[in-house]
């Protein structure tokens, strides 16, 4: 049976993104370093990649351009080759390849998905609030960036139950960016 992680870059206050949607501007990641060479063995997995509609689009704008091809070429590599879904009711075309859109049940088709593979949900805060509602949740990673900001969004916003975690392991990289990994309790 597979698992669903969740992967995702906060702030120290907890937003995973700014007050605008998609606004990342506030990440430190710089290519190269030991942040890219993580990010790089996980864009290198075999983990089908799971979006939102709203990262689907950010990720979507990004990682097939010569930019990010040129700056990060193995996580660009990793990205682009990866299976896709994007999870959207409004969503009518899906243009980066090896992308598939599910409009409905979330929940019955990250069920049917988990029975043989491994799964990452990057971003999408909205998803992993519903997924983890759900328990659907396997592994939460948190990379924790050395910055606070005013106003933004929340992983868990709007979330109606409490979701207990157990620390499973953490790792400190020079750049002062933190790891957190859990699972639920």
């Amino acid at each position: 049976m597979g698992k669903l992680s969740v992967f995702n870059f906060l702030t120290l206050n907890g937003y995973y993104e700014g007050k605008e949607k998609g606004d990342i501007s506030w990440h430190t990641h710089q290519p190269g370093g030991e942040e890219g060479e993580y990010a790089a063995e996980g864009a290198s997995s075999a983990s089908t990649l799971v979006f939102g509609r709203v990262t689907y689009e950010m990720m979507a704008g990004w990682w097939p351009t010569p930019s990010a091809i040129e700056t990060m070429p193995d996580i660009a590599k990793g990205m682009n080759a990866s299976e896709k879904i994007v999870f959207s009711r409004t969503l009518t075309k899906a243009d980066w390849q090896n992308t598939r859109i599910v409009k409905d049940n979330i929940g019955e088709e990250i069920k049917k998905l988990k029975k043989d593979k491994d799964l990452t949900i990057l971003g999408s805060g909205s998803i992993v609030t519903q997924l983890a509602e759900l328990g659907l949740i396997d592994v939460y990673q948190f990379m924790i960036d050395p910055v606070a900001l005013g106003a933004g969004n929340t992983v868990f916003s709007g979330m109606k139950k409490k979701l207990d975690l157990k620390l499973t392991d953490s790792r400190i990289f020079k750049s002062g960016v933190v790891l957190l990994t859990y699972v639920p309790a």
